[in-house]
């Protein structure tokens, strides 16, 4: 029990500072750093943190074969998701950017009945649907402060951060459950950087010639740490106990904290609305971790 409420905490946490994450590095982009070099950033920034980290904890040795698996969920957990939203989100609106977080729970369901073989439950289907009108209707009740339009482009990369990490979710789950967070993560933003420096090298040297505020810096530093390490080590203390739905979930916890920073800075209002949004969310994430697993299901030789 201590475990699964730790968990969600850090789930929690890890959504929260998610939450920020649209505000912020689209501010950044907004001052000049573009969508492919702040991704850019945040890989090697996170990599250079991770390494650094595990010098301080217990070394674990992964076999050959895991470090290859590594790569490939780099490749859908970070690469895919990071570059395909952050990209995104520079052509898009941060609200646009935001209502396409909403179809994680979504497909991480159909995934999981797919290659998991988890019962897709009325509960699962109840709270997934409860979730994803409460956070429909905090994003667009927010809509008409917002004054940049919308991509098809960057809502379609957008998507695509989704469905790629929902697969990584679903797909890497028993992977990821062999190694402590700063093993895993050390390899796989070392594999992400990699990969991702020769679609970035241009904008990345361009900015190098360009001068920024300490505001911006702050904004970059925010995505790198807060943003990138930190949250992917609260995320990955969730996903090693919990049903990859469930960590989807948390995704709508997402849109509720950009909300909530907006009403504390006097740049929203806190009605009924968002009230009745925010409780349609947390309920839709507690019907989800009430229903039941494949493996409770076989335990108790019934069904939901």
């Amino acid at each position: 029990m201590k475990g699964s409420v730790k968990a969600h905490i850090s789930l929690l946490l890890a959504a929260s500072m998610w939450g920020l994450m649209s505000p912020v590095g689209k501010a950044a982009m907004e001052a000049g750093i573009t969508g492919l070099t702040l991704a850019n950033m945040r890989m090697i920034g996170a990599a250079v943190c991770f390494w650094t980290t595990s010098f301080f904890v217990k070394q674990e040795k992964v076999n050959p074969h895991d470090l290859l698996m590594l790569f490939f969920a780099s490749l859908l957990g970070i690469v895919c998701n990071q570059g395909c939203f952050t990209f995104g989100l520079s052509l898009t609106s941060p609200v646009d950017a935001s209502i396409m977080t909403t179809t994680m729970p979504i497909v991480t369901m159909i995934l999981a009945a797919l290659f998991l073989k988890e019962p897709v439950t009325p509960k699962k289907v109840i709270g997934i649907f409860l979730g994803s009108i409460g956070a429909l209707t905090l994003i667009l009740s927010n809509r008409g402060g917002d004054t940049e339009g919308g991509s098809v482009w960057g809502d379609a990369l957008c998507m695509a951060a989704q469905i790629s990490f929902a697969c990584y979710l679903t797909i890497f789950k028993k992977l990821i459950s062999r190694y402590n967070v700063f093993t895993l993560m050390k390899w796989m933003f070392t594999y992400a950087a990699i990969c991702f420096i020769p679609f970035s090298y241009r904008d990345f040297s361009a900015m190098t010639t360009m001068s920024f505020s300490a505001t911006v810096w702050m904004e970059v530093g925010y995505v790198v740490l807060f943003g990138t390490f930190f949250a992917y080590i609260l995320m990955l203390v969730g996903q090693k106990t919990l049903r990859p739905t469930v960590v989807s979930m948390y995704n709508y916890i997402q849109p509720i904290v950009g909300t909530t920073v907006s009403v504390f800075l006097g740049m929203g209002v806190f009605g009924w609305t968002k009230a009745l949004a925010a409780v349609l969310i947390f309920v839709g994430v507690y019907v989800v971790t009430q229903s039941k697993s494949r493996a409770q299901m076989l335990a108790e030789g019934e069904k939901e």
